[in-house]
């Protein structure tokens, strides 16, 4: 069985900035989906995609279009093997901070991750 995204191209035509071109949008998609599984503990997998409410499988929905378009602009920086950098007085850190979080390994904005939470699958304890 092959895996699915949680997100298809026309929902990322609703949900994102369309800054993803055509060609690379599955592939984008698939990878937000997988990271989106390591944030949930793999529960929507457990589950089932379709065992969601409509609820949470619009906000993953949303979360994977957000995501895709998260790594995808920042991929550069997020695949660095620095994890800070300076020149001439000016600093730059890579890691968690404000806006961003890595969590399980996944870097994600933080208001993605808080519509994500929203869906009630991202609790370490089992629910």
């Amino acid at each position: 069985m092959s895996y699915v995204p949680y997100a298809t191209p026309a929902d990322y035509e609703q949900y994102g900035s369309r800054d993803i071109p055509a060609d690379e949008l599955e592939k984008a998609l698939r990878l937000a989906s997988r990271q989106i599984d390591s944030l949930t503990y793999n529960r929507i997998i457990g589950r089932g995609f379709s065992n969601l409410t409509e609820f949470q499988q619009e906000l993953v929905k949303e979360v994977c279009c957000q995501q895709a378009e998260f790594y995808y602009n920042n991929q550069d920086l997020i695949e660095s093997a620095l994890k800070s950098h300076s020149i001439n007085g000016v600093s730059m850190s890579f890691g968690s901070g404000e806006n961003v979080k890595c969590l399980n390994g996944v870097f994600i904005h933080s208001n993605t991750y808080a519509l994500l939470e929203q869906t009630g699958l991202t609790c370490r304890l089992a629910v």
